[in-house]
């Protein structure tokens, strides 16, 4: 049975992350402000502890990734990632401290670690080959489709009971009863039987992978330098005059904009190749980073973030469609070594973008569009040599 034009199972996982995203999105859209104003930490430890948060979203992905091959059973893996990024949301409910609310962010990311690779393998395998790009954009509108509503529920109750403390944890506690729903959709999504792969050393099966893709990991790793975390876009926000509950919508904002372009950009990747798609994020983020260097005025953030919202469309779905188009025989090992390998990159370019912003934001800004220009630069030039 197809739903819009795709296996009903592919929107069945797109809930799922609806779900889940409701949750998340509720807390990370405020996180970054709730962890530097009403904790009083430090911009640094900001960094420090979102690099730490990127690197655990990534830490386990090889492994669920490999095991998830081996197996044949993507469901598994990507359930019990579900289950503990909701279960780690109950760290909330006391982070009336820095080393709880940092514990809280490097622990759910875990999770979302563990499911990642079998889920998208999963999503692939249920998806035909020539919609791949419209299949992948249809799960994540259903993703960011959350991340728009979790946001506005967060700015909703900050504005009715106020940016205190107190607000905070129960809007945590609220979160997590989307997170408990998103659970149980998963149990009821129809898994698609593949055979397991032949038995391999973990340590030594990233060495078989197709040679388009590790080139392309290379692209990734010098990208994802320039990758520092969202929450400094929003600290650039803040600087710029918004309140705390107006960031929030700015955070639904790029999500809108998301939902919007990520089923069009999925269909222009169908039709004229990823390559393209890929080429084109690194330089909207090369100009979304000149942007918020010469932001000063509201509008212009705004507008910043509808392009944020246009790239992160990009980077969140076609760059997983276009792993799968480079290695389509071992497509959960790949992702998990994607998603490891740049997980690592973001530790160093978060904590890079908190020692920088000390100086001067402007700082932090002027080398992500450095970095992105130089990974684009050797992405072309890549697939040249190759003919990718």
């Amino acid at each position: 049975m197809k739903i819009f034009g795709v296996d009903k199972n592919i929107i069945l996982l797109g809930l799922v992350s609806f779900f889940t995203d409701i949750s998340s999105e509720m807390i990370f859209s405020v996180f970054s402000v709730f962890f530097t104003v009403i904790l009083g930490a430090s911009t640094l430890l900001l960094g420090l502890i979102e690099g730490l948060a990127d690197f655990s979203a990534s830490s386990l992905d090889y492994v669920s990734g490999f095991l998830s091959d081996k197996t044949g059973k993507r469901k598994k893996y990507a359930g019990m990632g579900y289950a503990f990024s909701t279960l780690s949301k109950t760290l909330l409910l006391t982070a009336n401290s820095v080393i709880f609310a940092s514990l809280f962010r490097v622990v759910e990311r875990l999770g979302k670690s563990f499911r990642g690779p079998p889920r998208d393998a999963w999503l692939s395998s249920l998806a035909e080959k020539e919609n791949k790009g419209y299949s992948f954009a249809i799960h994540k509108t259903f993703d960011k489709s959350g991340a728009i509503i979790g946001p506005l529920i967060a700015y909703a109750i900050l504005s009715f009971y106020g940016q205190t403390s107190s607000t905070f944890k129960f809007m945590f506690l609220i979160a997590l009863i989307p997170a408990i729903i998103a659970v149980l959709i998963l149990l009821l999504v129809k898994e698609k039987q593949e055979k397991p792969k032949k038995r391999e050393n973990i340590f030594k099966a990233y060495k078989t992978l197709d040679k388009g893709f590790n080139q392309y990991l290379k692209t990734a790793c010098i990208f994802s330098l320039a990758y520092f975390s969202f929450g400094f876009l929003l600290l650039k926000a803040y600087d710029v005059g918004f309140e705390i509950k107006d960031i929030v919508l700015l955070y639904a904002l790029s999500n809108v904009s998301f939902v919007i372009f990520a089923v069009p950009v999925g269909k222009l990747g169908d039709k004229i190749g990823r390559f393209k798609i890929v080429c084109a994020s690194y330089v909207l983020y090369l100009l979304i980073s000149l942007g918020f260097i010469l932001a000063q005025t509201k509008t212009l953030v705004a507008a910043l973030f509808v392009l944020f919202g246009i790239f992160y469309s990009i980077d969140e779905s076609q760059t997983k469609a276009y792993i799968t188009d480079l290695e389509q025989r071992k497509k959960g090992t790949a992702l998990g070594v994607y998603n490891f390998a740049t997980g690592i990159v973001y530790l160093f370019a978060s904590i890079i973008a908190g020692l920088l912003w000390k100086f001067n934001p402007n700082y932090t800004f002027i080398f992500g569009a450095l970095i992105a220009m130089i990974a684009l630069i050797y992405f072309v030039k890549s697939n040249k040599i190759l003919k990718y």
